[in-house]
């Protein structure tokens, strides 16, 4: 049942940063820092739901598997369907841009600064 209530956490801690995130992106610097902060908290959530994953695996390590091959194999069937669908949709697709090539500039002269004066050539 740990691993239920870190799991729970988990969503918890991931929508306040969310909710935290839109209020730092609009220049709410409180709201970033507590960003920082429960990115941290949730580092270490992160560690520990692993730690619990890992354990409920080996518990239940005979019982779920005769119902995952029984997905796998419609998931396979799936799988080759969209491939297919998909190579039909890249032959179709356009050509892309080509990408803009850096041109030196003619006669490029630095241009003069109010702190500068601007020296003349002779």
């Amino acid at each position: 049942m740990a691993l239920q209530n870190t799991i729970t956490h988990l969503k918890d801690m991931i929508s306040r940063i969310a909710q935290d995130l839109m209020k730092a992106e609009g220049g709410n610097k409180a709201a970033a820092q507590r960003v920082r902060t429960t990115t941290v908290r949730f580092e270490k959530l992160a560690k520990a739901y692993r730690k619990e994953s890992i354990q409920s695996e080996k518990q239940t390590k005979g019982s779920r598997r005769s119902t995952t091959k029984k997905s796998a194999t419609k998931s396979k069937t799936t799988t080759t369907t969209t491939k297919a669908k998909a190579t039909t949709a890249k032959l179709k697709a356009k050509p892309k841009a080509k990408a803009a090539l850096a041109r030196p500039r003619a006669l490029a002269f630095k241009k003069p600064t109010a702190k500068s004066p601007a020296r003349r050539s002779r």
